[in-house]
């Protein structure tokens, strides 16, 4: 990547704009995630990011690394979760090397960043074992409260990076058709599709609401099935052997 990882450190954190969001989403996808696969499986996690995922995987599975390039990220990531199993590797997605192959693998929330997804897409098929699934989660640029706002005239562009995602150091949303194409383009064959997250107001407003837990949840559970909708997408892919 481009620029310095460790620039983006303090939106990892609770003080956050969009914390409320991001508490919501990392509480829900590590654990479909695991609903959907066996703790028996090796998985290679890409970024720790806010480090809850990094966690809660390196506590179900077998045998769980985790790449990142941010020391301070990593010490972070040390630092709050002591007791972690993970086996963590200091460097870029872009120069990993690994004679170890796994049956997951999951890019939770990384593509937005850096500079050359397809690059890392196809880099990372050689590190899947056989019948291995790829998970891909990303930001829907074109999101149900997204779509409200365009309409409204408050929203231009439903693509456009908000600030949320400049203190993130995102360099990209996506639509489900965009990383649908990006995903075929690399060698892979989508096998499930799925939303995360279906929210119909903006973060503040949500907030406002003081919404009970329940029905934060069931945003989630609903989001499942619709995610041309919700704020992020949730991907489960595999190596096509066509395409080595």
């Amino acid at each position: 990547m481009s620029n310095n990882l460790d620039t983006f450190i303090g939106a990892y954190g609770g003080n956050f704009s969009y914390a409320f969001d991001n508490d919501i989403m990392l509480n829900w996808y590590p654990q479909r995630i695991m609903e959907l696969t066996q703790a028996s499986d090796t998985l290679l996690e890409l970024g720790i990011g806010h480090g809850f995922t990094s966690d809660r995987f390196s506590r179900h599975y077998q045998r769980h690394v985790v790449i990142d390039g941010s020391p301070s990220v990593i010490a972070q990531f040390n630092e709050q979760f002591p007791e972690h199993k993970a086996e963590v590797v200091e460097g870029y997605f872009e120069n990993f090397e690994s004679d170890a192959l796994f049956d997951l693998i999951v890019m939770g929330f990384v593509l937005e960043h850096v500079d050359d997804p397809a690059l890392v897409l196809k880099r990372f098929k050689r590190y899947l074992a056989p019948g291995g699934r790829l998970f891909v989660l990303v930001p829907n640029g074109e999101s149900l409260h997204r779509r409200f706002g365009h309409a409204a005239g408050l929203l231009p562009d439903m693509m456009a990076l908000g600030q949320g995602d400049h203190e993130l150091g995102h360099q990209r949303l996506y639509s489900k058709h965009s990383l649908s194409e990006e995903l075929e383009q690399a060698g892979y064959h989508i096998v499930r599709t799925e939303g995360l997250f279906l929210k119909p107001l903006t973060t503040s407003q949500m907030m406002k609401l003081e919404l009970d837990q329940r029905i934060t949840q069931a945003m989630c559970t609903v989001g499942i099935d619709y995610p041309e909708l919700s704020c992020a997408l949730l991907f489960e892919a595999k190596a096509d052997a066509q395409h080595p």
